[in-house]
């Protein structure tokens, strides 16, 4: 049997996966939602990506028609039908088939859509050799007009960022504040580490805060590191001892030019490396099973 895509209950061939030209997420980027990853037959942080799959959705008043624990089992069995342990999973909510006004109350039914897949954000050796930024003309959203911790269908601010980075023929664009600080990139959380300690940009900048990017926060104050979630400019960036990114499709990616100024020796720094060590670790070593018989297994 090929891939199976759960829609509405249902598990579908994924070349049979497909919802109404009418749905509001196709029409208006009305919809929510979360990229997660198993490893090693384990999801990781399932809780904390549904916690906030389900706090986008209240944010913008989508309910969602599973409940938590419908949406956590109906994940897992698409992975089991899969026969994956090693995947990337897009559970998907949408406002759900409409008219083409954008009034959400033509939209009885919300979409649920849970895609498993591969994912690649940069090639393999972009880990090893670290990857090369920009930073993007394109300005993050004001978190007082649209808050980015709600992990909305519209991405158009990030692919416009995006396509920037591809212009350059770099692997990855840094996106500012309206202010002028450094905030995020187009699909992943930044770091620096000056001076031994670990800075990230705050919430409150304007940020999605990044289930990947909390988890490595943790581990680096597990190892001694000092970390801080303030703000920072590019100067900071351009000056740092090391930069490196965060995200559930990037993981841990060292950063070693932005803007065509290499950042300390041009090399993945030490900081980098364990923290994509231990991350590693921690990815293989915990979360929630994916086949009942393996969940009396202590992590």
């Amino acid at each position: 049997m090929g891939q199976l895509t759960y829609i509405n209950g249902r598990f579908v061939p994924k070349e049979e996966a497909g919802v109404s030209v009418f749905d509001h997420g196709f029409l208006y980027g009305d919809g929510v939602f979360e990229g997660i990853r198993a490893y090693n037959g384990r999801v990781f942080r399932l809780e904390e990506h549904l916690d906030r799959l389900y706090e986008s959705a209240r944010t913008i008043m989508l309910e969602i028609p599973l409940s938590r624990e419908a949406m956590r089992e109906a994940i897992l069995e698409t992975l089991r039908r899969n026969d994956l342990r090693e995947a990337y999973i897009r559970p998907v909510v949408s406002r759900g088939k409409g008219d083409l006004g954008l009034d959400p109350r033509k939209c009885p039914a919300p979409t649920v859509i849970i895609i498993v897949d591969a994912i690649q954000l940069y090639p393999p050796e972009a880990y090893a050799r670290g990857l090369r930024t920009i930073t993007a003309a394109t300005r993050k959203i004001r978190p007082d007009m649209l808050n980015p911790r709600v992990k909305s269908l519209n991405y158009l601010n990030n692919i416009l960022a995006r396509i920037e980075a591809n212009r350059a023929g770099v692997e990855e664009a840094i996106m500012l504040s309206a202010d002028g600080y450094v905030c995020e990139c187009s699909a992943d959380n930044i770091f620096i580490v000056r001076d031994g300690a670990v800075w990230t940009p705050p919430p409150f900048l304007g940020i999605l805060q990044g289930v990947t990017r909390d988890a490595v926060l943790e581990l680096a104050r597990d190892l001694a590191f000092p970390t801080a979630e303030r703000l920072f400019t590019l100067h900071d960036v351009y000056t740092a001892g090391e930069c490196f990114l965060t995200g559930t499709g990037a993981e841990v990616a060292p950063v070693v030019e932005v803007d065509g100024r290499r950042i300390a020796d041009g090399r993945p720094g030490p900081v980098t490396l364990r923290l994509m060590a231990a991350f590693r670790d921690l990815t293989r070593q915990s979360g929630t099973p994916i086949f009942p018989e393996e969940a009396r297994i202590t992590p």
